[in-house]
């Protein structure tokens, strides 16, 4: 039998661990509470988690140094990470963004909506092992049976939303997409996304192709959105 996905809890709160607990039971999980930083990271490392679940308020744990840690280490950089951002925490957005957080929930937290921030990465995963298409620009690849981008011997691995940005705009080149069409294919239904949000992870997607030595790719058109520029390609 297939072994039930694990879910990392970063938080001090027991009584939103048991809450979550429940919900993601439901749902199939295994919850595992972390009570600070340096037990997450290891427990990440332990049990190779499908999520990590940040408890993000005023004056609680740094939650975007930890989010920043998880991403940066290479044995931990593809687990999804989500925080849920409490009252009064609001302005910590921007820095999990930075730090490559992969969705962020208001709280009140409504279940159905981590359930589905939970499910698209899964359905992502399953999609990506249908047909193993290699997508490609210039001497870029993009394999779709993994996050993985190459060029040449290098070789990035992005996270989800990035990944689902940089392959629709391969799979149509030329084309011009607004925030709104890239929030329809980049995130889950019924998650709010601002314009904003969008711009974020669009700048850093062009932070990552540049570590591959790709750059200008990704061509911001006023007014209209993003396109994909086949005259400034790799």
């Amino acid at each position: 039998m297939p072994m039930e996905p694990v879910a990392i809890i970063c938080s001090q709160d027991a009584e939103l661990y048991i809450i979550l607990d429940y919900i993601l039971s439901i749902d199939g999980y295994k919850t595992v509470l972390a009570g600070n930083v340096e037990e997450a990271t290891e427990r990440t490392r332990e049990t190779s988690p499908a999520a990590v679940i940040l408890d993000c308020r005023r004056s609680g744990l740094p939650v975007a140094a930890l989010c920043a840690r998880l991403k940066q280490d290479p044995a931990t950089h593809a687990v999804l990470t989500i925080a849920l951002i409490a009252p009064g925490a609001e302005d910590q957005h921007i820095a999990l963004l930075k730090a490559g957080v992969d969705d962020s929930l208001v709280r009140p937290l409504v279940p159905a909506k981590l359930i589905a921030s939970l499910r698209s990465k899964r359905t992502a995963e399953a999609r990506s092992t249908v047909g193993h298409r290699v997508l490609t620009f210039g001497d870029m690849e993009m394999r779709s049976e993994s996050f993985r981008v190459r060029r040449g011997e290098s070789e990035i691995q992005l996270g989800a939303i990035e990944f689902r940005l940089l392959r629709h705009l391969l799979e149509n080149p030329g084309g011009i997409f607004s925030r709104e069409d890239l929030i329809a294919v980049a995130w889950p239904t019924n998650i709010h996304v601002s314009a904003r949000t969008v711009d974020v992870h669009v700048s850093r997607l062009r932070k990552s192709l540049l570590r591959l030595g790709v750059r200008r790719v990704i061509r911001t058109v006023r007014s209209a959105g993003y396109m994909l520029d086949d005259k400034n390609g790799p």
